[in-house]
């Protein structure tokens, strides 16, 4: 019989990255200038398409899902890392650290159904451009929204459970900078056999089923694009499509491999796969705004646009 305070431990404690203790303080500080890039580039992409009525497009409302999931996923785990290296702040409550991988879990999952709902406005936009605007009308992306939320809401949300169903009389130290599933319930003493087959095949198979979507959309799109006998209409079609081509390059190309690492790299030191796992929470939400800028014309001349106002002032 377990005591009942095993069910409701009061907190854990992350390590934060071992064996890099030393350099925890240097460590923080080009994390720190990603999650300020972070905040500061997806807060303008939400500005620039909230007050632009040019931008009000199905593209851009797309767009602006992504950086606010970004914003989320970002915040989720950065600032209590900056906390623990900086401030040596390393305990957190059993609530905040559900809470944590919850939002962590459900951003990555929001994020890929996202990146779907992008691969099918652009198959719409180039396959179908007549009827682009009749398609994607504001109920069906009502739609697509709530579908998006609720979907992710119903996959992640049975990690909680799973885990407060489990008791943790031991040690309750994470080797980690912050709360993930199978991590947190490799630290009870009961059987985790469920938690390890849900926690890593049902948010794995919704992801390959959004990336089998995506490949199936862009080959539809490329046979599309190929057909047309404009060179200048295949460029354009094809520039429409860049920018979302490396958002979706960045997001899933170090999520798989740091599944694969933590999966089968067993010789990869631990230290390396924690800044590796941190470096991807922080770095792709940083350079999303980025790339959309610098790839998609209307932002960019927006941008330019809102900063000549604000040096005229």
């Amino acid at each position: 019989m377990y005591n009942l305070s095993c069910y409701n431990p009061s907190s854990f404690i992350l390590v934060g990255i071992p064996g890099l203790e030393k350099f925890h303080s240097w460590i923080g500080i080009p994390f720190c200038v990603i999650y300020v890039l972070a905040v500061v580039g997806n807060c303008t992409l939400l500005y620039l398409i909230a007050v632009e009525h040019s931008l009000h497009e199905p593209m851009f409302f797309f767009l602006a899902m992504l950086a606010t999931t970004d914003l989320v996923l970002s915040t989720a785990t950065v600032p209590k890392l900056l906390s623990n290296l900086w401030l040596g702040s390393q305990e957190i409550t059993f609530s905040g650290c559900l809470t944590q991988m919850f939002f962590l879990h459900f951003s990555f999952v929001v994020d890929s159904a996202i990146l779907l709902a992008m691969a099918f406005d652009r198959y719409v936009a180039i396959c179908f451009p007549l009827r682009y605007t009749t398609i994607l009308t504001p109920r069906v992306l009502i739609k697509l929204v709530v579908s998006i939320v609720g979907r992710s809401f119903s996959v992640i949300l049975p990690d909680v459970f799973l885990l407060k169903r489990l008791p943790f009389c031991g040690r309750r130290i994470i080797p980690h900078t912050y709360c993930e599933h199978i991590g947190v319930a490799r630290l009870s003493s009961a059987d985790i056999s469920v938690n390890i087959w849900y926690g890593f095949s049902v948010p794995l198979m919704t992801v390959m089923s959004d990336v089998i979507l995506i490949a199936v959309s862009y080959t539809i799109i490329l046979r599309a694009v190929f057909q047309l006998s404009s060179q200048g209409a295949r460029q354009k079609a094809l520039s429409t499509c860049g920018s979302h081509v490396c958002v979706i390059l960045m997001f899933y190309t170090p999520a798989f491999f740091s599944i694969i690492a933590h999966r089968f790299g067993h010789s990869v030191p631990r230290n390396v796969l924690i800044l590796f796992a941190n470096l991807y929470v922080a770095i792709p939400p940083a350079l999303n705004p980025v790339v959309y800028g610098v790839k998609t014309k209307q932002i960019q001349d927006k941008f330019i646009l809102l900063f000549s106002l604000k040096k005229t002032q």
